[in-house]
């Protein structure tokens, strides 16, 4: 907590580019189509299940990005990008009803309304940059990566041999999030207190997925003490998984992007935003499939699946936060490692034990973590949020 993070502690905090109602209403969406993931997931615990769901993730979290970029951007709701966004709404919508069938009888439908959602985008930002003949560069060169992407995902719903959609979904997320890079970020900008804010929220949606899948888990179970344990414990996991997020690293991560040059901080926002937010919510979808699971067998073993999805996604939530750490302000966060590295053993030991014992023991080291840099980062910690330095 030293370093680079102690000189970005007391920087003041400048009135800039806010949040949307509309920009939060289309957010409403891709609230569903996570909560479909986690559907889709837990309803079928496979191996087979949980890679088709991190795929599916991954095309509707790089979808959803793509408006970020473009509201931060366009820092407006208003004439055409209000209409884009209402209308692309209505895909996405549909690309979310289609994902429990996205590899199978609906795989067609999901990849047009894909396509649409991202066709829409490339329109609202070429209109966006009509004066502005750099950006409209800049979207002309992303369009190279973004439209063959998605018409693979099209491609996809046209096969019928498994393996040729396989390929198809493998290739489109390669050339959409390998274009990024490739293509680089260039003439972009970036207003940053816009941008960390939607990536906040988008954590906390996030986290509400797994409160909802407390609730669906429970759902015409009888409510007897074990219940009651497991789903306070899955509470407990749940707001570790909060604290870990917003009780400094978010402070110090929007500081961070706002005291950069402008073009590191594109990429500040390419990499800590865009690529390293996705393994977190990942993880708080894996840890809501456990969880869902758990709370169904309370006493009993927990399979294979169900155990890495409880364990292994509370470690990714963890690992993705010290990547965070380290892209923002060069240093691992060695105790959130540590922790990582706990669950991750903890993992096969839940398919040996009841399942809310394995859940125990993930809130007791996530609880724990918390606890310790409560205490061990606590000056550190009173500066970032509180601020005692004059500006």
């Amino acid at each position: 907590m030293t370093g680079l993070a102690d000189r970005l502690e007391d920087k003041p905090v400048e009135v800039e580019q806010e949040v949307t109602s509309l920009e939060l209403f289309f957010d409403l969406v891709f609230v569903f189509a996570i909560t479909q993931v986690t559907g889709f997931i837990s309803a079928d615990p496979t191996w087979t299940r949980l890679v088709e769901g991190m795929a599916i993730l991954a095309a509707l979290w790089w979808a959803w990005e793509s408006y970020v970029w473009l509201g931060n951007t366009a820092a407006s709701d208003e004439g055409a990008v209000r209409v884009v966004l209402l209308s692309t709404m209505g895909a996405l919508l549909i690309a979310s009803l289609a994902v429990p069938k996205a590899f199978s009888d609906d795989a067609l439908i999901f990849g047009l309304a894909y396509f649409a959602v991202r066709a829409a985008h490339l329109a609202a930002y070429i209109i966006v940059s009509r004066e502005d003949p750099q950006l409209r560069g800049v979207v002309l060169r992303l369009a190279t990566t973004i439209l063959p992407a998605a018409a693979l995902l099209v491609l996809a719903g046209i096969v019928d041999h498994g393996a040729a959609r396989t390929a198809c979904w493998i290739a489109a997320l390669t050339i959409d999030y390998g274009g990024l890079v490739v293509r680089g970020v260039e003439g972009w900008r970036v207003e940053a207190a816009h941008f960390a804010e939607r990536h906040g929220l988008i954590v906390i949606i996030a986290l509400g997925e797994s409160i909802v899948a407390v609730g669906v888990g429970a759902g015409g179970l009888d409510l007897d003490a074990g219940l009651i344990v497991a789903a306070l414990l899955g509470m407990a996991v749940a707001g570790a998984m909060w604290w870990a997020y917003f009780d400094f690293v978010a402070i110090v991560a929007e500081r961070r992007l706002r005291g950069a040059p402008p073009d590191e901080r594109v990429r500040i926002a390419r990499d800590s935003f865009t690529y390293l937010h996705l393994p977190m919510v990942a993880g708080i979808i894996l840890f809501a499939v456990g969880i869902k699971t758990t709370l169904a067998h309370i006493g009993q073993h927990l399979d294979a699946v169900p155990a890495v999805a409880l364990c292994g996604g509370a470690a990714l939530y963890l690992l993705a936060l010290s990547a965070f750490k380290r892209r923002n302000i060069g240093s691992w966060n060695h105790p959130r490692l540590v922790a990582a590295s706990a669950l991750v053993a903890l993992a096969p030991i839940a398919t040996a034990i009841p399942a809310l014992l394995a859940l125990g023991l993930v809130a007791a080291v996530s609880v724990a973590l918390v606890a310790y840099e409560f205490v061990a980062y606590a000056e550190a910690r009173d500066r970032i949020r509180h601020g005692h330095a004059s500006p």
